[in-house]
């Protein structure tokens, strides 16, 4: 893994870069991304092009030898191109405009603005493509960042009703798709469809979930455009994109069909107070992010690009968009670094070079301090860089793991839209929850599209997969069979709705069906607080809250809630958990499960963390208490009192890594 950092040299004096780049080689860092912001520099009103200045910079990193990953600037069209296109502005959910004055305020569907961007990317590209310096493309940033990947604007509304009749054959056929008969909904002609938004009361979810798609193919259609060009111009380069944690409003796998790599920004602890909901973790891991956070969107976007992936932007300090913002505990920039590697990152680039002293992000750190000095930060990524030197492995650094997240983004669409597990209920957190289950017994997990090959796989875990999708029951029903058959795990909710969002004929889980005998009859949501506990064989109960299904089956369940309901139903290695139990009953009922994949497996606690990589494992401590590795880890990972560190100590403190050589 190679380290980088995001730099802006437009924001400060010519004579400070060739300074800016010895320094950042001191510290061991090897790639700079530069431009995503810097259109207003690059090309004034009269459409006259300012290139000499970013070419001056881009020299003096490769000079410096530093590796150059270029972006596209079209994530800020400056003033002049809105006034030139005044109405390419998105317009929000309650159709106000999203006004000029900050960053992405402008609709993926405007086809002059779409103009605008391929233009000036071919300048760039035609610039630059060759440019010794330049190795990677960042196209745009941030895609749907500040809820901008829906737009409701007259254009966006024009190109949904284009993308409905290329869709489907006739407005017959969509009125029946979308069941439109339900409160005379029906149209005449494709361009009578209207938005999906000011209904008196809820709009027909096939229709939300089809903008929602419709809003996917956009963006997909708005970067396509981008790479094309430079996949031209710029051959043999890498073309990313940096997507971001905790956001699933397009379908992310979609667009990186058109990448190299799949990139994302990692703020751990500005997406813990931001967006846990659990108040003991957000005291717990106050300064050190959540120990399966980070993790759980490295495994994520390592399945998206054929398991090429970076960290784009790395939180180095305190950020400034959260709701609090504390300041990391000494040590974890530097185990973040380690952790990215353990999943298998190329590149971890830290999010910001110098701090800015003007403008909106004045209080979000970065290496150096505003005025030139190095913050804290720095030196942790130093160490990193120094340490990272020691690792070698003539065999590659792949991440093997035998346990797969089905992870769908259309089906997390689909859960939030009548969000069947009630008002509280995130589809997104639950799968977060799952993952950490498993985490929490040292498994190595990927998170993978319900279209990956899951040949290799022992523990197969279908937490959000909603549609009912005959090709893929199929595919499972041929991980379950055979010698070296899977275990197999549907979650409530898999196979529910058809892809125009219709129960299937046959009940839920539809196709699913044909792996193990279970119709679902019936399906409730509890209000918070609101706890169920199912009591069977086992010695303990399990406790579950916020969605349940009611199952009509030949099989006996494992257990029964005092109603009557059945839980867990199991057709030879083919789960079916039909409630949500509480984190702690997951975490006990993962176990069960990986011990029938023959999994390896041993608590680690809610603070440790161990990951494989290559030939080499490494230990994470989130805790406040020192870890002691040979007790934690012991017979299950071969951890010994002989065991040789490469980096760290038996008793593992706060914030520390080890790592060491297995065979």
């Amino acid at each position: 893994m190679k380290t980088g950092v995001c730099y802006y040299p437009e924001h400060w004096p010519v004579e400070r870069w060739s300074v800016d780049a010895k320094h950042m080689r001191h510290l061991g860092l090897s790639h700079v991304r530069i431009g995503e912001f810097a259109w207003s520099r690059l090309e004034d009103a009269n459409g006259e092009l300012h290139l000499d200045w970013l070419k001056n910079a881009i020299d003096v990193l490769h000079a410096h030898e530093l590796k150059v990953v270029l972006c596209t600037p079209t994530a800020t069209p400056p003033r002049w191109i809105v006034d030139k296109h005044p109405d390419m502005l998105a317009l929000d959910e309650h159709l106000h405009v999203r006004e000029f004055g900050s960053r992405r305020h402008y609709c993926f569907s405007h086809s002059g603005y779409l103009e605008e961007c391929t233009r000036i990317v071919r300048v760039l590209a035609d610039a630059f493509g060759d440019h010794p310096g330049v190795v990677a493309w960042q196209t745009d940033n941030e895609y749907g960042c500040h809820d901008t990947a829906i737009s409701y604007s007259s254009h966006a509304l024009k190109a949904f009703q284009h993308w409905c009749s290329e869709s489907y054959a006739s407005i017959d056929d969509l009125n029946s798709a979308w069941g439109n008969v339900f409160w005379s909904m029906e149209y005449e002609r494709f361009d009578q469809i209207g938005l999906p938004v000011g209904n008196v009361t809820e709009s027909n979810p096939a229709h939300q979930l089809d903008y929602w798609r419709f809003s996917s193919d956009q963006i997909r259609r708005f970067n396509k455009a981008q790479v094309d060009i430079i996949r031209v111009q710029s051959q043999g380069r890498d073309v990313l994109h940096n997507f971001m944690g905790n956001f699933v409003q397009f379908d992310h796998h979609l667009v990186s069909k058109d990448l190299d790599i799949a990139a994302w920004d990692n703020y751990p602890l500005g997406f813990l107070t931001r967006d846990s909901i659990d108040e003991a973790d957000k005291e717990r891991y106050l300064r050190t992010g959540h120990p399966d956070g980070s993790a759980f969107h490295h495994d994520l976007y390592r399945g998206c690009c054929g398991a090429r992936w970076w960290v784009m932007e790395q939180q180095p300090g305190p950020v400034n968009w959260a709701p609090y913002n504390p300041s990391p505990l000494p040590g974890m920039v530097r185990l973040w670094g380690w952790e990215a590697f353990a999943h298998g990152a190329e590149v971890m680039s830290y999010f910001r070079w110098r701090q800015a002293p003007f403008a909106q992000e004045q209080t979000h750190t970065g290496l150096l301090l505003s005025n030139g000095e190095e913050d804290i930060a720095a030196q942790e990524v130093a160490q990193l860089n120094r340490e990272l030197l020691l690792i070698d492995d003539p065999g590659g650094f792949s991440v093997v793991a035998n346990v797969a997240i089905i992870f769908s983004y259309s089906g997390l669409a689909m859960q939030d839209i009548q969000r069947p597990g009630g008002a509280a209920f995130s589809a997104l957190t639950f799968c977060q929850s799952l993952y950490s289950a498993c985490r929490r017994w040292g498994l190595n997990v990927d998170v993978v599209s319900p279209e990956a090959s899951l040949d290799k796989y022992s523990l197969i875990l279908v937490c959000n997969h909603t549609e009912d999708d005959a090709l893929f029951a199929q595919r499972l029903m041929q991980c379950s069979q055979g010698p070296g058959r899977a275990t197999i795990v549907l979650f409530p909710g898999s196979g529910s709705r058809s892809q125009y969002y219709t129960a299937p004929e046959a009940l839920p889980p539809g196709n699913l069906q044909a792996l193990i005998d279970v119709r679902v009859v019936r399906s409730e949501s509890l209000p918070p607080g609101h706890t169920m506990s199912a009591t069977g064989t086992k010695q303990q109960p399990y406790h579950c809250s916020q969605w349940r299904e009611l199952i009509d089956s030949s099989l006996s369940p494992d257990a029964r809630f005092a109603d009557g309901w059945g839980f867990h139903y199991k057709n030879g290695r083919v789960h079916y958990i039909n409630a949500l139990p509480e984190f702690m009953d997951l975490f006990r009922l993962t176990g069960e499960l990986a011990d029938e994949a023959r999994l390896p497996i041993t608590d680690l606690g809610p603070d440790l963390r161990t990951q494989r990589i290559g030939n080499y494992r490494l230990a994470f401590n989130y805790g406040a208490q020192t870890a002691d590795l040979e007790k934690r880890l012991g017979s299950v990972f071969n951890f010994t009192p002989d065991t040789s560190l490469l980096v760290g100590e038996h008793q593992l403190r706060p914030a520390e890594v080890a790592v060491w050589m297995v065979t």
